[in-house]
Protein backbone atom coordinates (compact mmCIF):
# COMPACT_ATOMS: atom_id res chain seq x y z
CA UNK A 1 0.00 0.00 0.00
CA UNK A 2 2.08 3.39 -1.06
CA UNK A 3 1.23 6.26 0.51
CA UNK A 4 0.50 10.07 -0.17
CA UNK A 5 0.79 13.34 1.05
CA UNK A 6 -1.42 16.11 1.46
CA UNK A 7 -0.95 19.19 -0.12
CA UNK A 8 -3.82 21.72 0.09
CA UNK A 9 -7.25 21.58 1.84
CA UNK A 10 -10.07 23.71 0.49
CA UNK A 11 -12.96 23.31 2.82
CA UNK A 12 -14.24 19.54 1.98
CA UNK A 13 -12.17 19.42 -1.15
CA UNK A 14 -8.35 17.64 -0.46
CA UNK A 15 -5.55 17.99 -2.74
CA UNK A 16 -3.22 14.68 -2.75
CA UNK A 17 -0.41 13.62 -4.22
CA UNK A 18 1.08 10.41 -5.42
CA UNK A 19 4.36 10.16 -6.82
CA UNK A 20 3.58 6.14 -6.84
CA UNK A 21 0.89 3.95 -7.81
CA UNK A 22 -1.66 6.46 -8.16
CA UNK A 23 -5.21 6.10 -7.00
CA UNK A 24 -8.44 5.31 -8.96
CA UNK A 25 -11.15 7.53 -9.32
CA UNK A 26 -13.64 6.75 -6.36
CA UNK A 27 -11.05 4.99 -4.15
CA UNK A 28 -11.27 5.64 -0.39
CA UNK A 29 -7.99 7.21 1.23
CA UNK A 30 -7.65 7.54 5.23
CA UNK A 31 -5.50 9.16 7.15
CA UNK A 32 -1.94 7.27 8.03
CA UNK A 33 -2.71 7.79 11.94
CA UNK A 34 -6.27 7.99 11.97
CA UNK A 35 -8.34 5.01 9.74
CA UNK A 36 -11.46 6.72 10.79
CA UNK A 37 -10.80 10.23 8.35
CA UNK A 38 -12.47 9.20 4.98
CA UNK A 39 -11.25 10.56 1.75
CA UNK A 40 -12.79 10.07 -1.45
CA UNK A 41 -10.60 10.19 -5.11
CA UNK A 42 -12.86 12.58 -7.46
CA UNK A 43 -10.89 13.57 -10.38
CA UNK A 44 -7.22 14.51 -11.24
CA UNK A 45 -5.76 17.65 -10.59
CA UNK A 46 -2.23 17.05 -12.48
CA UNK A 47 -0.44 13.77 -13.71
CA UNK A 48 0.68 13.22 -10.15
CA UNK A 49 -2.04 15.18 -7.96
CA UNK A 50 -5.65 14.48 -7.26
CA UNK A 51 -9.02 16.26 -5.63
CA UNK A 52 -10.69 14.46 -3.33
CA UNK A 53 -13.46 14.98 -0.91
CA UNK A 54 -13.52 14.66 2.32
CA UNK A 55 -16.36 12.99 3.90
CA UNK A 56 -14.69 12.18 7.33
CA UNK A 57 -12.24 13.51 9.80
CA UNK A 58 -11.79 13.42 13.19
CA UNK A 59 -8.57 15.59 13.89
CA UNK A 60 -7.06 18.87 12.75
CA UNK A 61 -6.05 18.60 9.26
CA UNK A 62 -2.52 20.13 7.76
CA UNK A 63 -0.67 19.93 5.15
CA UNK A 64 2.05 17.36 4.68
CA UNK A 65 -0.26 14.60 6.42
CA UNK A 66 0.24 10.94 4.59
CA UNK A 67 -2.33 9.28 3.29
CA UNK A 68 -3.12 5.52 2.52
CA UNK A 69 -5.04 4.14 -0.37
CA UNK A 70 -7.43 1.63 0.86
CA UNK A 71 -7.92 0.66 -2.77
CA UNK A 72 -11.76 0.21 -2.25
CA UNK A 73 -14.68 2.56 -3.26
CA UNK A 74 -17.36 3.99 -1.00
CA UNK A 75 -19.71 0.91 0.34
CA UNK A 76 -23.42 0.92 1.46
CA UNK A 77 -25.71 -1.45 3.21
CA UNK A 78 -28.56 -3.07 1.01
CA UNK A 79 -31.07 -4.97 1.17
CA UNK A 80 -34.40 -5.73 3.44
CA UNK A 81 -32.16 -4.93 6.78
CA UNK A 82 -32.62 -1.26 5.84
CA UNK A 83 -36.35 -1.42 5.58
CA UNK A 84 -37.58 0.32 8.23
CA UNK A 85 -34.34 2.10 9.29
CA UNK A 86 -32.96 5.78 8.67
CA UNK A 87 -28.77 5.82 7.72
CA UNK A 88 -26.29 7.97 6.56
CA UNK A 89 -24.06 7.63 3.37
CA UNK A 90 -21.65 6.04 6.04
CA UNK A 91 -24.32 2.79 6.22
CA UNK A 92 -24.67 4.41 9.92
CA UNK A 93 -27.85 3.77 11.87
CA UNK A 94 -29.46 7.33 12.44
CA UNK A 95 -33.05 6.20 14.40
CA UNK A 96 -31.40 5.63 17.58
CA UNK A 97 -32.29 2.00 16.92
CA UNK A 98 -29.44 -1.53 17.30
CA UNK A 99 -26.54 -1.55 15.10
CA UNK A 100 -27.15 -3.24 11.48
CA UNK A 101 -26.37 -6.56 11.56
CA UNK A 102 -25.86 -9.12 8.71
CA UNK A 103 -25.88 -6.52 5.90
CA UNK A 104 -24.07 -6.65 2.60
CA UNK A 105 -22.68 -4.02 0.96
CA UNK A 106 -22.33 -2.86 -2.17
CA UNK A 107 -20.55 0.16 -4.29
CA UNK A 108 -22.11 3.44 -4.33
CA UNK A 109 -21.01 4.16 -7.94
CA UNK A 110 -22.92 3.36 -11.05
CA UNK A 111 -22.97 0.10 -13.03
CA UNK A 112 -23.83 0.33 -16.73
CA UNK A 113 -27.16 -1.25 -17.33
CA UNK A 114 -27.46 -2.91 -20.96
CA UNK A 115 -29.97 -1.56 -23.08
CA UNK A 116 -32.17 -4.67 -23.82
CA UNK A 117 -32.66 -4.82 -19.50
CA UNK A 118 -34.42 -1.54 -19.49
CA UNK A 119 -38.62 -1.45 -19.81
CA UNK A 120 -40.19 1.65 -21.00
CA UNK A 121 -43.02 2.60 -18.77
CA UNK A 122 -47.12 2.06 -19.77
CA UNK A 123 -48.93 0.87 -16.40
CA UNK A 124 -50.85 4.10 -14.62
CA UNK A 125 -50.09 5.02 -10.77
CA UNK A 126 -52.91 6.24 -9.47
CA UNK A 127 -52.15 8.51 -6.35
CA UNK A 128 -55.38 9.97 -5.23
CA UNK A 129 -54.45 14.08 -5.49
CA UNK A 130 -56.89 15.08 -8.22
CA UNK A 131 -54.33 17.84 -9.82
CA UNK A 132 -51.91 15.30 -10.18
CA UNK A 133 -53.61 12.18 -11.53
CA UNK A 134 -55.18 14.44 -14.61
CA UNK A 135 -52.82 16.79 -15.42
CA UNK A 136 -49.37 15.26 -14.73
CA UNK A 137 -50.39 11.70 -14.35
CA UNK A 138 -47.63 9.32 -12.98
CA UNK A 139 -46.71 5.79 -14.95
CA UNK A 140 -44.89 3.53 -13.01
CA UNK A 141 -41.45 3.56 -13.62
CA UNK A 142 -41.21 7.09 -14.76
CA UNK A 143 -39.55 10.09 -13.20
CA UNK A 144 -41.86 12.80 -12.18
CA UNK A 145 -40.15 16.06 -10.68
CA UNK A 146 -42.34 18.28 -8.00
CA UNK A 147 -41.13 22.02 -8.92
CA UNK A 148 -41.69 24.74 -6.85
CA UNK A 149 -39.92 27.98 -4.74
CA UNK A 150 -39.23 28.23 -0.71
CA UNK A 151 -42.60 27.21 1.28
CA UNK A 152 -45.35 26.67 -1.73
CA UNK A 153 -45.73 23.01 -0.70
CA UNK A 154 -43.17 20.67 -2.31
CA UNK A 155 -42.67 18.87 0.41
CA UNK A 156 -45.99 18.44 1.63
CA UNK A 157 -47.06 17.41 -1.92
CA UNK A 158 -44.24 14.36 -1.87
CA UNK A 159 -45.28 13.37 1.83
CA UNK A 160 -48.79 13.15 0.64
CA UNK A 161 -47.80 11.10 -2.75
CA UNK A 162 -45.60 9.31 -0.02
CA UNK A 163 -48.49 8.42 2.21
CA UNK A 164 -51.07 7.37 -0.79
CA UNK A 165 -49.06 5.48 -2.97
CA UNK A 166 -47.25 3.63 -0.08
CA UNK A 167 -49.45 3.49 2.68
CA UNK A 168 -52.40 2.37 0.37
CA UNK A 169 -50.49 0.50 -1.93
CA UNK A 170 -47.92 -1.19 0.55
CA UNK A 171 -48.25 -4.54 -0.49
CA UNK A 172 -47.44 -3.51 -3.80
CA UNK A 173 -43.65 -1.72 -3.91
CA UNK A 174 -40.73 -1.37 -1.41
CA UNK A 175 -39.52 2.62 -0.94
CA UNK A 176 -36.36 4.40 -0.70
CA UNK A 177 -36.32 7.89 0.59
CA UNK A 178 -33.43 10.04 0.29
CA UNK A 179 -32.83 13.28 1.95
CA UNK A 180 -30.56 15.27 0.48
CA UNK A 181 -29.59 18.98 1.85
CA UNK A 182 -33.00 19.33 3.11
CA UNK A 183 -33.83 20.13 7.28
CA UNK A 184 -33.68 17.79 9.52
CA UNK A 185 -36.62 18.66 10.93
CA UNK A 186 -38.48 17.79 8.01
CA UNK A 187 -36.42 14.26 8.22
CA UNK A 188 -37.80 13.60 11.53
CA UNK A 189 -41.61 14.56 10.65
CA UNK A 190 -41.53 12.19 7.54
CA UNK A 191 -40.21 9.44 9.67
CA UNK A 192 -42.79 10.10 12.29
CA UNK A 193 -45.23 9.98 10.13
CA UNK A 194 -44.48 6.90 8.24
CA UNK A 195 -44.10 5.29 11.61
CA UNK A 196 -47.83 6.59 13.02
CA UNK A 197 -49.00 4.72 9.52
CA UNK A 198 -47.12 1.59 10.17
CA UNK A 199 -45.76 1.26 7.08
CA UNK A 200 -42.47 2.28 7.94
CA UNK A 201 -41.00 -1.42 7.37
CA UNK A 202 -41.79 -1.20 3.83
CA UNK A 203 -39.23 2.03 3.54
CA UNK A 204 -35.57 2.76 3.79
CA UNK A 205 -34.35 6.05 4.75
CA UNK A 206 -30.96 7.60 4.10
CA UNK A 207 -30.04 11.13 5.16
CA UNK A 208 -27.43 13.69 4.71
CA UNK A 209 -28.74 16.61 5.81
CA UNK A 210 -28.58 20.26 5.17
CA UNK A 211 -25.97 20.30 8.53
CA UNK A 212 -23.75 17.85 6.49
CA UNK A 213 -21.08 18.72 4.19
CA UNK A 214 -21.26 19.46 0.47
CA UNK A 215 -19.41 16.13 0.15
CA UNK A 216 -21.74 14.09 2.14
CA UNK A 217 -24.91 15.66 0.93
CA UNK A 218 -23.77 14.71 -2.80
CA UNK A 219 -22.72 11.45 -2.29
CA UNK A 220 -26.07 10.70 -0.49
CA UNK A 221 -28.10 10.87 -3.50
CA UNK A 222 -25.65 8.41 -5.04
CA UNK A 223 -26.32 5.92 -1.87
CA UNK A 224 -29.88 5.97 -2.22
CA UNK A 225 -30.06 5.06 -5.92
CA UNK A 226 -27.12 2.13 -5.38
CA UNK A 227 -30.32 1.00 -2.55
CA UNK A 228 -32.81 1.11 -4.22
CA UNK A 229 -31.08 -1.06 -7.40
CA UNK A 230 -30.52 -3.57 -4.90
CA UNK A 231 -33.92 -4.10 -4.58
CA UNK A 232 -34.68 -3.66 -8.31
CA UNK A 233 -31.95 -5.53 -9.77
CA UNK A 234 -31.14 -8.72 -6.82
CA UNK A 235 -34.57 -8.68 -4.98
CA UNK A 236 -36.57 -7.92 -8.11
CA UNK A 237 -38.89 -5.97 -6.35
CA UNK A 238 -41.05 -2.87 -7.74
CA UNK A 239 -39.17 0.46 -6.02
CA UNK A 240 -40.93 3.69 -5.43
CA UNK A 241 -37.70 6.67 -4.96
CA UNK A 242 -37.93 9.59 -3.89
CA UNK A 243 -35.75 12.25 -3.03
CA UNK A 244 -35.91 15.67 -1.37
CA UNK A 245 -34.08 17.54 -2.91
CA UNK A 246 -32.57 17.38 -6.14
CA UNK A 247 -31.53 20.92 -6.45
CA UNK A 248 -29.87 20.40 -3.50
CA UNK A 249 -27.76 17.34 -4.60
CA UNK A 250 -26.86 19.92 -7.63
CA UNK A 251 -25.93 22.72 -5.25
CA UNK A 252 -23.45 20.39 -3.43
CA UNK A 253 -21.92 19.56 -6.89
CA UNK A 254 -21.57 23.79 -7.68
CA UNK A 255 -20.22 24.32 -3.93
CA UNK A 256 -17.19 21.40 -4.53
CA UNK A 257 -16.66 22.66 -7.86
CA UNK A 258 -16.06 26.09 -6.97
CA UNK A 259 -13.48 25.04 -4.23
CA UNK A 260 -11.54 22.57 -6.99
CA UNK A 261 -11.39 25.98 -9.26
CA UNK A 262 -13.79 24.63 -12.03
CA UNK A 263 -14.33 27.52 -14.72
CA UNK A 264 -17.93 28.39 -13.85
CA UNK A 265 -20.58 27.69 -16.95
CA UNK A 266 -24.06 29.18 -17.24
CA UNK A 267 -25.59 30.73 -14.45
CA UNK A 268 -22.43 30.62 -12.34
CA UNK A 269 -22.86 26.61 -12.37
CA UNK A 270 -20.22 23.98 -12.45
CA UNK A 271 -19.49 22.67 -16.19
CA UNK A 272 -20.12 19.08 -15.14
CA UNK A 273 -23.71 19.96 -13.80
CA UNK A 274 -25.34 17.75 -16.73
CA UNK A 275 -23.10 14.81 -16.16
CA UNK A 276 -23.28 14.94 -12.20
CA UNK A 277 -27.39 15.14 -12.90
CA UNK A 278 -27.21 11.53 -14.98
CA UNK A 279 -24.93 9.85 -12.90
CA UNK A 280 -28.34 9.91 -10.58
CA UNK A 281 -31.25 9.72 -12.76
CA UNK A 282 -30.00 7.41 -15.63
CA UNK A 283 -30.00 4.31 -12.61
CA UNK A 284 -33.71 5.92 -12.01
CA UNK A 285 -34.81 3.44 -14.50
CA UNK A 286 -37.18 0.35 -14.86
CA UNK A 287 -35.47 -3.07 -15.80
CA UNK A 288 -36.86 -6.43 -16.67
CA UNK A 289 -36.05 -7.48 -12.86
CA UNK A 290 -38.65 -4.47 -11.56
CA UNK A 291 -39.98 -0.92 -12.10
CA UNK A 292 -38.46 1.75 -10.18
CA UNK A 293 -40.95 5.38 -9.99
CA UNK A 294 -39.00 7.85 -9.29
CA UNK A 295 -40.68 11.61 -7.29
CA UNK A 296 -38.93 14.42 -6.83
CA UNK A 297 -39.07 17.45 -5.00
CA UNK A 298 -37.02 20.45 -6.50
CA UNK A 299 -36.28 23.69 -5.13
CA UNK A 300 -36.80 26.58 -7.54
CA UNK A 301 -34.40 29.49 -6.36
CA UNK A 302 -36.40 32.79 -6.03
CA UNK A 303 -39.58 31.00 -8.27
CA UNK A 304 -37.29 30.95 -11.23
CA UNK A 305 -38.06 28.43 -13.31
CA UNK A 306 -35.16 29.50 -15.92
CA UNK A 307 -32.44 28.89 -13.36
CA UNK A 308 -29.80 26.47 -15.10
CA UNK A 309 -29.72 24.25 -12.59
CA UNK A 310 -33.99 23.95 -12.86
CA UNK A 311 -33.71 23.50 -16.32
CA UNK A 312 -31.25 20.95 -16.42
CA UNK A 313 -33.16 18.72 -14.78
CA UNK A 314 -36.61 18.73 -16.39
CA UNK A 315 -35.23 16.65 -19.83
CA UNK A 316 -34.41 13.47 -17.54
CA UNK A 317 -38.00 13.23 -16.60
CA UNK A 318 -41.23 12.02 -17.56
CA UNK A 319 -43.92 14.58 -15.77
CA UNK A 320 -43.18 17.67 -13.99
CA UNK A 321 -45.75 19.19 -11.51
CA UNK A 322 -44.80 22.86 -11.34
CA UNK A 323 -46.00 24.70 -7.65
CA UNK A 324 -47.12 28.22 -7.71
CA UNK A 325 -46.34 31.10 -5.54
CA UNK A 326 -49.47 33.38 -6.68
CA UNK A 327 -51.93 30.53 -6.53
CA UNK A 328 -50.50 29.26 -3.27
CA UNK A 329 -51.16 32.96 -2.10
CA UNK A 330 -55.00 32.58 -3.64
CA UNK A 331 -55.43 29.90 -0.56
CA UNK A 332 -55.82 27.22 -3.56
CA UNK A 333 -54.00 23.84 -2.31
CA UNK A 334 -51.93 22.11 -3.54
CA UNK A 335 -50.92 25.16 -5.37
CA UNK A 336 -49.97 23.26 -8.54
CA UNK A 337 -49.69 25.11 -12.07
CA UNK A 338 -52.21 23.37 -14.00
CA UNK A 339 -50.66 25.07 -17.33
CA UNK A 340 -46.81 24.68 -16.78
CA UNK A 341 -47.31 20.97 -15.28
CA UNK A 342 -46.96 18.19 -18.26
CA UNK A 343 -47.05 14.29 -18.46
CA UNK A 344 -45.55 12.27 -21.38
CA UNK A 345 -48.55 9.46 -20.08
CA UNK A 346 -51.08 12.49 -21.71
CA UNK A 347 -51.82 10.62 -24.80
CA UNK A 348 -55.00 8.38 -26.09
CA UNK A 349 -53.09 5.16 -25.80
CA UNK A 350 -52.28 5.96 -22.27
CA UNK A 351 -54.92 7.56 -20.19
CA UNK A 352 -58.17 6.88 -22.43
CA UNK A 353 -60.12 8.68 -25.11
CA UNK A 354 -62.96 10.34 -22.50
CA UNK A 355 -59.37 11.12 -20.29
CA UNK A 356 -57.58 13.35 -23.24
CA UNK A 357 -60.55 14.70 -24.69
CA UNK A 358 -61.13 16.09 -21.06
CA UNK A 359 -57.89 17.02 -20.68
CA UNK A 360 -57.86 19.05 -23.95
CA UNK A 361 -61.27 20.98 -23.29
CA UNK A 362 -59.61 21.61 -19.62
CA UNK A 363 -56.87 23.27 -20.88
CA UNK A 364 -58.56 25.16 -23.05
CA UNK A 365 -60.86 26.63 -20.79
CA UNK A 366 -58.18 27.32 -18.27
CA UNK A 367 -56.30 29.20 -20.77
CA UNK A 368 -59.11 31.17 -22.23
CA UNK A 369 -60.27 32.30 -18.54
CA UNK A 370 -56.41 33.71 -18.39
CA UNK A 371 -57.36 35.86 -21.47
CA UNK A 372 -60.61 36.86 -19.71
CA UNK A 373 -59.40 37.75 -16.36
CA UNK A 374 -57.07 40.78 -17.63
CA UNK A 375 -60.64 41.93 -19.34
CA UNK A 376 -62.46 41.60 -15.69
CA UNK A 377 -59.44 43.61 -14.02
CA UNK A 378 -59.77 46.43 -16.78
CA UNK A 379 -64.25 46.52 -16.59
CA UNK A 380 -65.33 43.74 -14.24
CA UNK A 381 -66.76 40.41 -15.28
CA UNK A 382 -70.46 41.86 -15.82
CA UNK A 383 -69.41 43.76 -18.89
CA UNK A 384 -68.32 40.22 -20.67
CA UNK A 385 -70.63 38.34 -23.11
CA UNK A 386 -72.91 36.10 -21.50
CA UNK A 387 -70.57 33.23 -23.83
CA UNK A 388 -67.48 34.72 -21.93
CA UNK A 389 -69.12 35.28 -18.37
CA UNK A 390 -70.33 31.17 -18.40
CA UNK A 391 -66.71 29.98 -19.94
CA UNK A 392 -64.72 32.28 -16.84
CA UNK A 393 -67.34 31.17 -14.03
CA UNK A 394 -67.03 27.31 -15.00
CA UNK A 395 -63.33 28.31 -15.03
CA UNK A 396 -63.47 29.33 -11.25
CA UNK A 397 -65.08 26.17 -10.73
CA UNK A 398 -62.71 23.75 -12.32
CA UNK A 399 -59.98 25.05 -10.19
CA UNK A 400 -61.36 25.14 -6.81
CA UNK A 401 -62.66 21.68 -7.62
CA UNK A 402 -58.82 20.65 -8.38
CA UNK A 403 -58.09 21.58 -4.60
CA UNK A 404 -58.07 18.97 -1.91
CA UNK A 405 -57.36 18.16 1.74
CA UNK A 406 -54.36 15.95 3.08
CA UNK A 407 -54.15 13.32 5.00
CA UNK A 408 -50.87 14.52 5.90
CA UNK A 409 -51.99 17.99 6.93
CA UNK A 410 -54.99 17.02 9.07
CA UNK A 411 -53.10 17.81 12.14
CA UNK A 412 -52.58 21.45 10.93
CA UNK A 413 -56.04 22.23 9.59
CA UNK A 414 -58.33 19.82 11.20
CA UNK A 415 -59.75 18.56 7.75
CA UNK A 416 -59.77 14.74 6.95
CA UNK A 417 -57.60 13.54 4.00
CA UNK A 418 -59.55 12.43 1.05
CA UNK A 419 -58.46 10.03 -1.76
CA UNK A 420 -59.71 10.55 -5.43
CA UNK A 421 -60.58 7.21 -7.43
CA UNK A 422 -59.34 8.30 -10.97
CA UNK A 423 -62.60 6.85 -12.44
CA UNK A 424 -65.02 9.27 -9.99
CA UNK A 425 -61.97 12.30 -11.34
CA UNK A 426 -62.50 11.74 -15.03
CA UNK A 427 -66.64 11.71 -14.70
CA UNK A 428 -66.19 14.67 -11.98
CA UNK A 429 -64.06 16.93 -14.98
CA UNK A 430 -66.54 15.79 -18.09
CA UNK A 431 -69.69 16.81 -15.71
CA UNK A 432 -67.98 19.79 -14.80
CA UNK A 433 -66.45 20.98 -18.64
CA UNK A 434 -70.33 20.24 -19.67
CA UNK A 435 -72.22 22.66 -17.90
CA UNK A 436 -73.91 20.78 -15.46
CA UNK A 437 -72.73 23.02 -12.40
CA UNK A 438 -72.92 26.47 -14.01
CA UNK A 439 -75.38 27.44 -11.48
CA UNK A 440 -73.38 26.38 -8.36
CA UNK A 441 -71.39 28.56 -6.53
CA UNK A 442 -67.37 28.24 -7.20
CA UNK A 443 -66.40 28.69 -3.79
CA UNK A 444 -68.64 25.32 -3.24
CA UNK A 445 -66.11 23.53 -5.16
CA UNK A 446 -63.06 24.31 -2.52
CA UNK A 447 -61.47 21.11 -1.24
CA UNK A 448 -64.19 18.50 -1.64
CA UNK A 449 -63.12 15.48 -2.60
CA UNK A 450 -65.20 13.85 -5.91
CA UNK A 451 -68.76 15.51 -7.00
CA UNK A 452 -70.30 12.97 -4.94
CA UNK A 453 -69.35 15.24 -1.47
CA UNK A 454 -70.72 18.35 -3.65
CA UNK A 455 -74.01 16.65 -3.45
CA UNK A 456 -73.64 15.66 0.26
CA UNK A 457 -73.15 18.99 1.54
Amino acid sequence: MKEGTITAIKGQIIEVEFREDKPAINDILTLENDPTAIFEVYSSASDESFYCFLLRSSQQLQRGMKVLNTKKPLVVPVGKGLLGRVINVFGEPLDGEAPLENLTYAPISPTDIPYDHISVPSVFLETGIKVIDFFSPILKGSRVGLFGGAGVGKTILLTEIIHNVVILHKEENVSVFAGVGERAREGHELYETLKASNVLQKVALIFGQMGENAAVRFRTAMAAATIAEHFRDVKKTNVLFFIDNMFRFAQAGYELGTLMNQIPSQDGYQPTLASELASVQERLVSTTSGTMTSIEAIYVPSDDLTDYAVQSIFPFLSSSVVLSRSIYQDGRFPAVDILHSTSSALSKETVGDSHYSYYLASQSLLKRAIELERIVSLIGESELSTADQSIYRRAKILRNYFTQNFFTTELQTGKKGVYVPLSELVTDVGQIISGRYDDVPPQSFMNIGSLKDLMKA
